[in-house]
């Protein structure tokens, strides 16, 4: 049996860049984190006793005799991606909900072909699974998703990334200093709006068109070397939120379909309250939104948001990684 343990992101800034639509003319460029909330997901080989050959449990429970069968297309296109035709049981679990803006569904393909490669007695390396994640997801799924979900779940850490026209990529980690890495987590603040979306359709509504909005993007990718010299340089860590502030409102001009009136109504609150600023995660439409406040204003700023769901977490720093192995175990 295998148990691989993947972790969801946070991205900052660049967001847009990281699509092959984009990257693959201009190269692209993003600033995300990975956060201690995690995709647990287990793999063993199925006993010959079962009726089915393939067990698949998620938000559904899948009995399959064959690839073919299975609904689940992530899991069905990583098992026919790495060529397994053993009978296998297949469980997910997920800290935080899908389709709500934090990479799940990057975490569940990423951390399925970890557990998959060590079912196999394999290693991977990060690059290895973030590439081959890429790969199932954008080809042979053909979903409309970026490029920075599936890396920062394979790596983890405070990353800049770069996105190079010949479809390479490059992680940079950011070296803070405990204190300081300790004082930008301390500003804030992750709100679920219980709007659950799908990204890719969101996605969809302004990717094949991104090459018509140059300016936007590239004016998002300036961005993160800002956000890069303010975190690194000691600079007012208030002018990271002013700069979220900054990017919200100019990914709005994406499409109509990133944020709406409930959304707009929940920042607005938030920063009549004392954020400074913030975003929603992902491609938009819903799931999570980042506030960035000053600590002393978080009290006040859920206590006018009473009615949300509030979500504790810390930086982490693993990336994907296998926290059980055993071969004897079926």
């Amino acid at each position: 049996m295998v148990i691989s343990r993947t972790p969801y992101r946070i991205s900052f800034f660049g967001g847009g860049s990281d699509y092959p639509g984009w990257y693959r003319s201009h190269g692209g460029e993003t600033l995300a984190t990975s956060i201690d909330k995690y995709c647990h997901i287990s793999c063993r080989k199925l006993p010959p006793f079962f009726e089915h050959r393939i067990r698949v449990v998620y938000s559904k429970v899948e009995y399959c005799q064959s690839l073919e069968e299975i609904q689940h297309p992530a899991v069905r296109e990583s098992l026919r991606f790495l060529n397994c035709r053993d009978g296998l049981e297949i469980h997910h679990d997920g800290d935080l909900p899908a389709r709500s803006g934090i990479g799940t569904s990057s975490s569940f393909v990423v951390g399925l072909l970890h557990a998959l490669h060590a079912h196999a007695g394999r290693m991977p390396s990060k690059k290895q699974l973030a590439e081959e994640s890429i790969h199932v997801e954008q080809t042979l799924i053909g979903e409309t998703v970026g490029s920075q979900d599936q890396i920062m779940a394979s790596y983890g850490g405070l990353n800049h990334l770069s996105f190079h026209t010949d479809g390479t990529f490059r992680v940079q980690p950011l070296t803070l200093s405990v204190d300081r890495s300790n004082e930008l987590h301390s500003h804030l603040l992750l709100c679920y709006t219980g709007i659950q979306r799908v990204a890719s359709e969101i996605a969809g509504s302004f990717v094949p068109t991104l090459l018509e909005k140059e300016k936007i993007i590239r004016f998002m990718v300036s961005m993160v070397h800002e956000a890069m010299n303010i975190i690194s340089c000691g600079n007012d860590m208030a002018e990271f939120g002013k700069l979220l502030h900054e990017a919200w409102m100019k990914k709005r001009d994406l499409s109509t379909k990133v944020t709406g009136d409930r959304i707009d109504a929940l920042y607005d609150a938030g920063r009549s309250a004392g954020a400074t600023g913030g975003k929603l995660l992902g491609a938009g439409g819903g799931g999570f939104m980042l506030f960035f406040a000053p600590p002393e204003r978080h009290a006040a700023i859920m206590e006018k948001l009473s009615d949300f769901l509030w979500i504790p977490f810390h930086f982490e720093t693993q990336g994907s990684h296998v926290i059980f192995y055993d071969p004897d175990k079926a």
